[in-house]
């Protein structure tokens, strides 16, 4: 292969970015478009600022009401459910909602059909959209024959497929572009959460309150949707819950920033340092 390829695009609300390892850029360059096509259809569904998605549609139902969702808007939500139970309910997104309501909505899912049970189901899938849209792109590469990729929503999500030849993986770093905290990243999903640039915008599910911790965190899962979700409960969980999480899933690493540096907590094996 000839080189490493690549591609911007703007959607979600953010800036979305494939370097794609190919000997031919011309293919490439159409796969991803494909990719970035893909994107702007997720965010069709999922961006609660469309008045068409599905997530706008699930706002306006009153308790008892029903709405038909696309498999895209079903499979996210099924994975945020799972979080939720996982993350001892420091991740929902159902967060948001606690600012125009007392309690958190309940919904409920019967294959492709959603059921607001109680509240307004203002559902926000910021913390997991963009990594649930990372790992469709990742499927897609797949598909295409172009497996060895990093794609990049953001900056703070990141999937990368198999390492470019010849290189043990792509050097992703945990912060800013100039971290010296560097890692060779394949097929894995690195995630990071702040408050540095938005300010106070996670909130606790569990409270309705602006996450406690102002230093970074950052997961790494098999999935993007896992590592987006991940960092963002442990912007409000304590070192100890996130401990005895880690303790069942073996398969998350977290991150916390710590005098500059991040502190590694959970079982499993830490990437290889890029130097």
């Amino acid at each position: 292969m000839s080189g490493i390829h690549l591609f911007n695009h703007a959607a979600m609300a953010t800036h979305f970015q494939l370097r794609i390892a190919y000997d031919d850029k011309k293919y490439a360059a159409q796969v991803a478009q494909t990719a970035f096509d893909l994107v702007n259809k997720l965010e069709s569904q999922l961006s609660r600022f469309r008045s068409d998605s599905d997530i706008a549609r699930i706002a306006a139902l009153a308790p008892g009401e029903t709405t038909r969702v696309t498999e895209a808007t079903l499979n996210c939500l099924k994975i945020a459910q799972r979080m939720a139970a996982a993350t001892q309910n420091a991740f929902s997104v159902t967060a948001a909602a606690l600012q125009t309501q007392p309690e958190p909505p309940k919904w409920s899912l019967v294959n492709y059909t959603l059921r607001c049970d109680s509240g307004k189901a203002q559902l926000d899938l910021g913390a997991i959209g963009k990594g649930f849209a990372l790992d469709r792109v990742a499927e897609l590469l797949r598909e295409w024959d172009c497996p060895a990729f990093l794609a990049v929503a953001g900056g703070s999500s990141i999937v990368a497929g198999d390492a470019p030849p010849g290189m043990k993986g792509w050097s992703c770093g945990l912060g800013d572009d100039n971290s010296p905290q560097r890692y060779w990243l394949k097929n894995v999903s690195l995630s990071g959460s702040g408050v540095a640039v938005k300010g106070q915008h996670i909130l606790d599910p569990r409270t309705g309150k602006p996450a406690q911790r102002q230093n970074r965190t950052w997961a790494l899962c098999d999935t993007g949707a896992e590592s987006d979700a991940l960092s963002t409960a442990c912007m409000v969980l304590a070192e100890n819950e996130i401990a005895q999480i880690l303790a069942t899933e073996k398969s998350w690493l977290v991150f916390l920033e710590e005098n500059g540096n991040a502190r590694p907590l959970g079982n499993r094996a830490l990437p290889e340092l890029a130097q």
